[in-house]
């Protein structure tokens, strides 16, 4: 049964020469269940799904859910701002042997709320797997309300959780105070895990895991299980690093310290570019300084 807590990471696609990595692409996996990740969310925002062809998008979900065996979720990421397009998306992920979808709100075209309730609803009626909703204000130019999270929850019992990014820890304690206690609000900020956790939040859909999937994992679980002071000791140990993760685009840096840990290239796909010399040697010395070299 799919379980929505915990530690899941927006894994990044890793390129070769413009191409998709398998190979690094498994090795990326291996890293992340020795992490003992609770799931794995391929072809997200983290793993530039804006700029995969279709039959890329398919081959990296497939190689994930190939890697994965059924060790941790897979969730891939799903959705565009057209609901026609998602619709077609969600009945072909569904098929491969994933254990959930994360859907985006529409991005660009801005709907207003009714209009996010029935994007979901079509979504939400092509496919019988858990659905995660995914509001991510910054990049798609419109919120998703904590009205609207409850009224697709209220109709759609496979509407399961939601990736809450705008920032707002009062939105995620209204989200919480208002859905069923079978309904998951996952952090989508990594440096704000914590304080989200704190007010009812379960978990993380995590960039930083990328290069730290153990310690991420760990501080996760350790809040769950009511050791606080213990989760808190690793945010902090951790929250220079995810600073540091975020000074340019993501996946830009993340994609960068990968690369240092030898999983991957660091190469992005257009119109993203490699990070920049000066925010290399700063990436460095706050990945040393968490142990990750």
């Amino acid at each position: 049964m799919f379980k929505l807590e915990g530690c899941f990471t927006a894994i990044v696609t890793p390129f070769k020469k413009g191409k998709v990595d398998r190979e690094a692409l498994r090795r990326i996996i291996r890293c992340q269940l020795k992490g003992d990740v609770s799931g794995l969310v391929p072809c997200g925002s983290t793993g530039e799904a804006a700029t995969l062809s279709p039959e890329e998008y398919l081959e990296v979900i497939k190689t994930t859910v190939a890697e994965v065996k059924k060790r941790a979720a897979v969730m891939p990421g799903v959705g565009t701002n057209s609901t026609a397009r998602s619709v077609e998306m969600v009945k072909k992920v569904s098929a491969l042997g994933v254990d959930a979808l994360l859907a985006i709100v529409p991005y660009y075209n801005k709907p207003t709320q009714e209009g996010m309730i029935e994007h979901f609803s079509a979504m939400a009626r092509a496919t019988r797997l858990p659905i995660v909703l995914y509001n991510i204000p910054g990049r798609t130019g419109v919120n998703m309300q904590p009205a609207t999270v409850l009224a697709l929850r209220r109709r759609f019992s496979n509407i399961v959780g939601i990736k809450e990014a705008s920032g707002s820890l009062d939105q995620v304690s209204e989200i919480v105070n208002i859905t069923d206690k079978d309904f998951s609000v996952m952090s989508g900020d990594d440096s704000l895990t914590l304080p989200m956790m704190s007010v009812g939040a379960r978990g993380v859909i995590s960039v930083v895991s990328n290069i730290a999937p153990a310690k991420t994992s760990e501080m996760c679980a350790l809040f769950l299980k009511g050791q606080t002071a213990a989760a808190a000791k690793l945010h902090h140990a951790l929250f220079p690093l995810i600073k540091k993760l975020f000074v340019e685009t993501n996946p830009i840096p993340v994609k960068h310290a990968a690369s240092l840990l030898g999983l991957c290239g660091p190469e992005p796909r257009l119109p993203l570019t490699p990070l920049t010399e000066k925010n290399r040697a700063a990436l460095k010395q706050a990945m040393a300084a968490a142990g990750l070299l």
